[in-house]
């Protein structure tokens, strides 16, 4: 296992996959590509088409205050606007017995963009330069300015919790409490998708988009691609 090194080149053009890293080249004959955040950029170095792109969103999160925790007793989930890939603000009680809030959905500068500090001017040019850059624009940019603006102030937030649970007051979101970057896909015409998106050339299988919830589902889309691209019939532990 390697791990902390950075994929430089991919050579697939017959037999065996050859992965370059700063540590050398490894060869292998089937390749399975899980790259996240960067999975359109390895994409390329594999020859793959360049749509879709990737486009970061970060999902941040607020904790209830503890006394107050008691209000939620479960899982308070938005019914899911089919018109947006996300869920929307909701609520999560954790294993620690603790409530979470969140998460929004706010366009990130940087494909690591955890946090409005965490800026790349090449990943936002690259993004402003995508083809359906100006179509997801027109056609998305209300709820865009929604959650930006919910990102930077509290009680706009706020009002987006309290629709499904009125209740809680301002106060009773105590603290942020990280967040996350999503690693959306969107196609040349601008439409972000919400399906999974599996490229396939020679040795390599490459995992495009993996909607939410992915990690979670880690085991069964694994299953996926063996029995459908890689043609390997998983045999279950007896």
């Amino acid at each position: 296992m390697l791990l902390g090194q950075e994929v430089v080149a991919v050579k697939n053009a017959h037999g065996p996959a050859h992965v370059s890293t700063p540590a050398g080249t490894h060869s292998f004959d089937r390749l399975v590509v899980c790259a996240g955040l960067q999975s359109d950029l390895v994409a390329k170095l594999v020859g793959a088409s360049p749509s879709p792109a990737i486009l970061a969103f970060r999902g941040e999160y607020w904790v209830m205050a503890a006394e107050r925790s008691h209000l939620v007793n479960g899982m308070i989930y938005p019914v899911p606007d089919p018109r947006f890939p996300f869920l929307g603000v909701h609520f999560t009680r954790g294993v620690y017995d603790d409530v979470r809030v969140g998460p929004n959905a706010v366009p990130a500068v940087a494909r690591e963009g955890y946090s409005w500090g965490r800026v790349s001017l090449k990943d936002t040019l690259a993004s402003l330069g995508w083809p359906g850059a100006p179509a997801l624009a027109r056609k998305h940019w209300r709820m865009g300015v929604r959650e930006i603006s919910a990102s930077l102030l509290k009680p706009l937030y706020f009002r987006q919790a309290r629709q499904f649970l009125p209740a809680p007051q301002p106060s009773d979101l105590a603290a942020k409490a990280g967040a996350g970057v999503r690693a959306h896909a969107w196609d040349a015409d601008g439409s972000l998708l919400d399906d999974f998106a599996v490229d396939r050339l020679g040795a390599v299988t490459l995992l495009r988009n993996a909607p939410s919830p992915a990690a979670t589902s880690a085991l069964a889309i694994a299953d996926h691609v063996l029995e459908h691209y890689l043609r390997i019939a998983r045999h279950p532990l007896p």
